[in-house]
């Protein structure tokens, strides 16, 4: 019975998170104008005007590129942050940990209104610039970049790094060759859910963003309040291809990570 309840339990969570997905991705093949409105047929006209929409096209590259460079700038720094972190002494570190723990817990509101009064109201950083949305998501995702990249430093063997040196090696070489490749999981991790984190985040890129430059959630909350039909039907499925291409990419990653542990275990 306990048994029973506990699946039962987890069927229901699982349905709660993803049949609303499921439902938005079967009324992306329809041609009806709103969801849970009636259904004559089904078709691919959604994704077709989805990639005909120059706008559309535009934003959803514009998104992507923004998401990828900050990104990028996240995962460096939070790697020179984590490393740095792991090798300094007692007190350093933890002031490190702490203040890296701020913007995690700290509101987007909060952390996009601050900027947008650092840079914007004090520093008159040109609004319609890209340096303060870029600034803006680097604030954002730097954080949980670090915090995917130092689990695997304490995981890391830290005899690697002195043995290098102990061999010749120097501080540069060691760091190149010997620490980060340990880390290059936890890199990898770091940046995906950076770009996730800046491609998802809507309160900081209001703040910050361009008058003329929308990403995907600023773009799908002033579409939801206008009255384009076939703008908001093409969001459905771009909703949809984001869902599929993220489950693929989940998918992608734990099928890596099997066939490395495999490949350990089969050496040892």
């Amino acid at each position: 019975m306990k048994k029973f309840l506990r699946i039962g339990w987890l069927v229901l969570v699982l349905a709660f998170i993803y049949v609303p997905i499921l439902v938005l991705a079967v009324y992306s093949f329809t041609d009806a104008s709103m969801v849970g409105g009636g259904i004559s047929s089904f078709s691919f006209e959604n994704y077709i005007n989805l990639f005909k929409n120059e706008e559309l096209r535009n934003m959803i590259f514009g998104t992507l590129l923004l998401a990828l460079v900050c990104a990028a700038i996240s995962t460096v720094l939070a790697t020179l942050g984590a490393i740095g972190t792991f090798y300094s002494k007692r007190l350093p570190k933890a002031l490190i940990n702490t203040a890296n723990q701020v913007p995690v817990v700290n509101a987007d509101i909060v952390t996009g209104f601050s900027i947008c009064i650092l840079l914007i109201v004090i520093l008159r950083v040109d609004k319609d610039t890209f340096i303060p949305i870029g600034i803006g998501h680097i604030v954002l995702t730097a954080p949980f970049a670090y915090l995917s990249i130092l689990p695997k430093l304490k995981q890391m063997d830290n005899s690697l790094y002195e043995a290098a040196l102990d061999l010749g090696a120097t501080p540069a070489q060691a760091l190149f060759k010997v620490v980060i490749p340990q880390l290059i999981p936890g890199i990898l991790s770091g940046f995906m859910l950076a770009v996730t984190l800046s491609l998802d985040d809507y309160f900081i890129t209001t703040y910050t963003k361009p008058s003329t430059f929308d990403t995907i959630s600023t773009y799908v909350v002033n579409a939801t309040k206008g009255s384009q039909t076939e703008i908001k039907t093409a969001l459905w499925a771009l909703s949809t291809l984001i869902f599929v291409i993220v489950i693929a990419i989940v998918i992608g990653m734990n099928l890596l990570s099997g066939k490395k542990k495999g490949a350990k275990n089969d050496k040892i």
